[in-house]
């Protein structure tokens, strides 16, 4: 390894790093995301040359469904900046269809998506943001005519990989919260026997989709997930293992308002409703714009967005989880994480009850509500 600048670089052939920048893309940058994207998937330096390799070899054909959505997932995707959404569009992937991006519309569109389909039928990598409503035959998301349910199946068998971002995609979201008015369900749910990776968030991190779509590129597959589908490079540890206010967790110390002495201080959020503890994303140390941030560095509490069901399961949002004893400095994450989940679980349990009998009849909402 070499230090050039304040850029440590690795053994990164120059023939690979002349052809990238003929395609117009700096190399300092293209070194930078390369490191960035090998560290993100927690793999060792000596894996930068191999991941180089990868992006400067493929221009892999990605096809983008978006159903039920508010295309926050989109939005995130475009705000990428290492490298750029233009430069994965233009140069990294080869971006066939997707809808908030696109020129084409209306019927042009639709003819390039099933031409898409058609001439990459194997090889494309899908990715598929939105949930997807059942009920009624599908009628609350056609598309030309087309169901979403009948379009995802369809994309989705001649897939190479199929990549859900966004909580609505990978277990329902906003749209499959109580009473759930359109049958709204994940893409796991629709086509049970694919192999499916789920990027849950409320957006998903762009740096967690680009370090997907590398490792399919670099390794032909999809990385390792835990049994909700989730990479265990992005959904390994609790944000409770990771928080910067963690210290102040251990010691006791809490922000009991917003905006307070302790709140200004740093203190921990658990108080104000944080759910960091039981919610598995590497947001602390991703972060978001830019890795500039994330909603605890803030001052806003986690709403645990990247679990199963949490606007069921997790609201209220600013209510702080059951109170679970001997929290304090002898205490451990694991310890913690087991004890609260123990302890909420008839709480949220009840709380789902509750909000079916606010808002719907209790048979349609029995299956929303699913334990994690």
């Amino acid at each position: 390894m070499k230090t050039d600048g304040s850029v440590s670089q690795v053994a990164i052939p120059e023939e690979i790093l002349q052809r990238i920048e003929s395609r117009g893309i700096n190399r300092r940058d293209f070194i930078k995301f390369c490191m960035a994207t090998t560290a993100a998937l927690a793999l060792p330096v000596t894996f930068v040359p191999k991941v180089a390799q990868a992006l400067e070899d493929n221009r892999t054909p990605v096809i983008w469904l978006e159903f039920q959505s508010c295309s926050g997932d989109s939005e995130a995707f475009l705000r990428a900046n290492q490298p750029t959404a233009t430069e994965l569009i233009l140069d990294l992937i080869s971006l066939e269809y997707a809808e908030v991006v696109m020129a084409a519309a209306g019927h042009l569109a639709e003819e390039a998506k099933h031409q898409a389909l058609e001439k990459y039928h194997g090889k494309y990598i899908l990715i598929v943001e939105g949930a997807i409503p059942t009920k009624d035959d599908g009628a609350y998301c056609t598309i030309a005519g087309q169901s979403a349910v009948a379009s995802l199946k369809q994309a989705v068998a001649g897939a190479a990989a199929t990549i859900a971002v966004g909580s609505c995609a990978t277990s329902g979201g906003l749209p499959a919260a109580a009473p759930n008015p359109s049958g709204a369900a994940s893409v796991s749910e629709i086509v049970p026997g694919a192999t499916v990776v789920n990027l849950p968030g409320c957006p998903v991190n762009a740096t967690n989709l680009t370090a997907t779509i590398v490792h399919v590129l670099t390794f032909g597959k999809l990385p390792a997930t835990d049994r909700l589908g989730r990479p265990l490079f992005a959904y390994g540890k609790r944000i409770h293992d990771n928080c910067e206010r963690r210290g102040h967790f251990d010691a006791g110390q809490y922000a009991e308002t917003f905006g307070d002495e302790a709140h200004r201080k740093g203190y921990c959020l658990y108080k104000l409703g944080c759910k960091g503890p039981e919610t598995f994303h590497n947001c602390p140390t991703v972060r978001y714009n830019e890795g500039v941030s994330w909603p605890v560095m803030a001052g806003h509490g986690c709403i645990g967005c990247s679990e199963p069901g949490f606007w069921d399961t997790m609201s209220p949002f600013y209510r702080r989880l059951p109170k679970v004893p001997g929290f304090g400095i002898e205490d451990t994450a694991d310890k913690i994480g087991i004890g609260l989940a123990a302890a909420t679980a008839a709480a949220f349990a009840v709380h789902g009850v509750a909000s079916c009998f606010r808002k719907g009849n209790p048979k349609d909402e029995s299956k929303v509500i699913k334990e994690d």
